[in-house]
């Protein structure tokens, strides 16, 4: 069965994808029968987040296989792998929109241009509003998940929302005489949809590169530990990302005296309770030292 997570996402994407499809639909009109450039480049956009929104579903359908012979540690960086071709198509779509803005800006006949009709002012409305909402709507079901690849469509979502901002001020720039306004938004919006695609990147990759948990996780899991009376202390922590789950590895030390089982006890309930109160916790390996000892022989459980 599905867990709630997986159901979550999914059930997002699908419904953004439902979206996209009816604001590209709606985009396309308006800027053919609108006679605007600009909307037209704003409905190109909206593909992007199509196909976005299909390869985060394939990411959080593989992310979510049972661990097997050739992936035994599970599948989860397959969300990072969405999380970064997002990224990817993030910086070109920016890109894009940064290049048609200075091409515009040097090149253009701003005299020659047609006067955009009121159909495409409000599409560019209509836009807006849909994919900021869109935005929100993945970003509260992104963290609620902790998903990263859900994370990077809801930039996305913005970067579309973004560019809707350029296509309103584009548009009554133009029917207002100041055409130049749009190519110049467009190169502002570039700059701000790159950065958050270096964002996503770099979090996608340190999730993928067994980076370490930040100190106040680390913190929250030993005062767990040193809550157990029977635990003298923690000898050593270790936590990597494995996608958007957590391996910890820890040496803990009790008194020196106690049996094999007494010992596989302690370790037990420390990795129960450990992977009951940090749901992200995917698995937890303890190693008993003796705490009375310097010996380094001891007890794995």
């Amino acid at each position: 069965m599905k867990n709630s997570s997986e159901k979550i996402a999914m059930s997002v994407s699908r419904n953004t994808l439902i979206g996209n499809v009816a604001l590209t639909v709606i985009k396309l009109f308006a800027g053919v029968y609108g006679h605007s450039a600009a909307m037209l480049a704003d409905a190109i956009h909206s593909l992007t987040d199509i196909i976005s929104t299909v390869i985060v579903m394939v990411g959080i359908k593989l992310a979510n296989k049972k661990a097997d012979k050739e992936h035994p540690y599970g599948h989860e960086r397959f969300e990072c792998v969405a999380a970064v071709i997002l990224s990817f198509i993030l910086i070109a779509t920016g890109a894009g929109i940064g290049w048609t803005g200075a091409r515009q800006i040097f090149t253009s006949d701003y005299s020659a241009l047609k006067i955009p009709g009121i159909i495409a002012l409000a599409a560019a409305i209509i836009s807006l509003l849909a994919k900021e909402g869109m935005y929100w709507y993945t970003r509260f079901a992104a963290k609620k998940t902790n998903s990263g690849a859900l994370m990077a469509d809801a930039w996305h979502h913005r970067s579309d929302a973004l560019s809707s901002v350029g296509s309103f001020i584009g548009i009554l720039g133009a029917r207002l005489g100041l055409p130049i306004l749009d190519p110049i938004a467009a190169i502002l919006i570039c700059l701000i949809i790159v950065k958050v695609a270096i964002d996503i990147f770099r979090d996608a990759i340190g999730k993928m590169t067994d980076t370490a948990c930040d100190d106040t996780f680390v913190d929250e899991i030993s005062a767990v530990v040193l809550a157990h009376a029977s635990i003298l202390g923690i000898d050593q922590i270790k936590t990597r990302l494995f996608g958007d789950k957590i391996y910890v590895d820890m040496e803990i030390s009790t008194i020196g005296d106690a049996t094999l089982n007494e010992a596989h006890d302690i370790a037990k309930q420390v990795h129960d309770e450990i992977e009951a109160k940090f749901p992200r916790v995917k698995h937890c390996m303890i190693h008993m030292n003796p705490g009375d000892t310097i010996d380094n022989d001891s007890t794995d459980a």
